[in-house]
């Protein structure tokens, strides 16, 4: 998927979910989608931190 069409995807997903009222739960290694969300959640040794 390039790059433009994964960031729409992803802006799709969130007007989606706030529209709705709704969550989306992405699990990514790829910084410039986690760029995208409301809230980020990393873990480090197996314990979620928050960012």
């Amino acid at each position: 998927m390039g790059k433009n069409l994964r960031q729409e995807f992803y802006q799709f997903l969130r007007r989606l979910a706030h529209k709705e009222g709704r969550y989306v739960i992405v699990v990514t290694h790829d910084p410039e989608v986690a760029d995208t969300a409301d809230l980020v959640l990393r873990m480090m040794d197996g314990v979620l931190t928050d960012a």
